[in-house]
C-alpha cells in the first residue's frame, strides 16, 4: 500500500486539491461564507467596527480580539458583550498569556518561532484557563486558543459543564494548521473553527475543507507579522472550495499592536475602521465576480455571540 492509498483509506486526501472542488459544507443556516474582522482591541474598537460597518454596508459576523481577555477590565469585558449582543455579532477573545509574553527565550530564539504561541508550564495554563472562565462570566461565548493542551482542557472543562455548552474555542492562526492531518486532530479535539495558515495555496486549503467539517477562518489581507500579503481577488475561488468559511480581513502594513491599552487607542480605531474598509473592497470585489455565494445574517445560527450580564 502506498502512502497516498494509506491516507485516503484514512478518509484524508491523496494529495493537495489542485483541481479545486466546490465545497458542498455549508454554515448551520446555509450559508458560505462570514466576514471577521481581527485585532478588535476593546471598547473603542469595536464601536468603530460597528459603526464602520453600519456607514459602509459591510456585514461583519465576528470580531477578534489578540491582547488577551486578562487585558479588559471588568467594565470593559461587560459593555463588550453589551455591543456584540446588541449587534448582534460573535466576539471572540484572546485567551493569554503564551510563552512570548513570558518569559520564554527559546520563543524568540532562531528557531524557536512555532514556540511563541505554545502555553508554557502549567502555570501559564491555568492563567489561559482562567481568562476562559473570565470570559464566560462576562458573557463572552467565544475565546481564542493557541495551544493544543489548552483546547483539549477547554473541551474537557466545556463537556463537564464547567463552562457553558455553547462556549466556542476559536484556533488562533499563531498555532500552525498547515494540513489536513492537523486540522482533523483539532477538530476532534473540540475545536470549534480552525484559522489555516495564511500561506496555503487554494489547493491547500481545499485538501483541509475535504478532511474536516468545522468553519475555516481564512486571511485574506495578512498582518506584516504573518507575511504582509494580500489575496483579495482570490475570495470568489476561496468561498467555493473552502465553504464554509470566516473570510477574515487584516491589515498590511499596520503597526503590531499587542497587547493594545488607551495609551495605542487611536491608533487602534484608525486601524480597526481600515479593516472595515478593506473587507467593503473584498465584497466589491467578489460581487464584480459574477460569483454569488450565500452569506449569513447577524446573529445567525452558530455564531457565538455574547450574552449582556446585567449587574448591580
Amino acid at each position: 500500500m502506498s502512502v497516498r492509498d494509506a491516507l485516503a483509506g484514512m478518509g484524508l486526501p491523496r494529495g493537495d486539491l489542485h483541481e479545486l472542488p466546490d465545497s458542498a459544507r455549508r454554515f448551520p443556516d446555509g450559508a458560505q461564507y462570514r466576514v471577521e474582522i481581527p485585532s478588535t482591541e476593546g471598547v473603542r474598537c469595536l464601536e468603530a467596527v460597528l459603526e464602520e460597518a453600519d456607514r459602509l454596508d459591510v456585514r461583519v459576523h465576528r470580531v477578534s480580539q489578540g491582547s488577551g481577555v486578562f487585558m479588559l477590565t471588568d467594565a470593559e469585558l461587560d459593555e463588550v458583550a453589551r455591543l456584540g449582543d446588541s449587534a448582534p455579532v460573535e466576539v471572540s477573545l484572546f485567551a493569554r498569556p503564551n510563552a512570548s509574553w513570558g518569559t520564554s527565550a527559546s520563543s524568540f530564539a532562531p528557531a524557536g518561532g512555532s514556540l511563541a504561541a505554545a502555553v508554557r508550564g502549567q502555570e501559564q495554563l491555568v492563567a489561559v484557563l482562567e481568562d476562559v472562565y473570565r470570559a464566560a462570566r462576562h458573557g463572552i461565548r467565544s475565546v481564542l486558543l493557541a495551544d493544543v493542551g489548552a483546547l483539549s482542557a477547554f473541551a474537557s472543562l466545556r463537556q463537564a459543564g464547567e463552562l457553558p455548552s455553547d462556549m466556542q474555542a476559536k484556533m488562533s492562526v499563531m498555532l500552525p494548521i498547515a494540513n489536513p492531518a492537523t486540522a482533523r486532530v483539532l477538530e476532534g479535539l473540540g475545536a470549534s473553527t480552525l484559522n489555516v495558515t495564511p500561506d496555503l495555496s487554494l489547493g491547500q486549503i481545499a485538501a483541509i475543507r475535504a478532511a474536516v467539517d468545522c468553519p475555516l477562518d481564512v486571511y485574506v489581507e495578512v498582518p506584516d507579522t504573518l507575511g504582509g500579503f494580500v489575496r483579495l481577488h482570490e475570495i470568489p475561488e476561496l468561498i467555493r472550495v473552502a465553504a464554509p468559511v470566516y473570510v477574515k480581513f487584516g491589515l498590511r502594513n499596520a503597526p503590531d499592536i499587542y497587547p493594545s491599552g488607551s495609551h495605542l487607542e487611536a491608533t487602534a480605531v484608525a486601524l480597526s475602521k481600515e479593516r472595515v474598509r478593506r473587507a467593503r473592497l473584498g465584497l466589491e470585489l467578489l460581487a464584480r465576480s459574477g460569483y454569488e455565494p450565500e452569506t449569513s445574517e447577524l446573529g445567525a445560527e452558530g455564531l457565538a455571540v455574547p450574552v449582556a450580564v446585567a449587574r448591580r
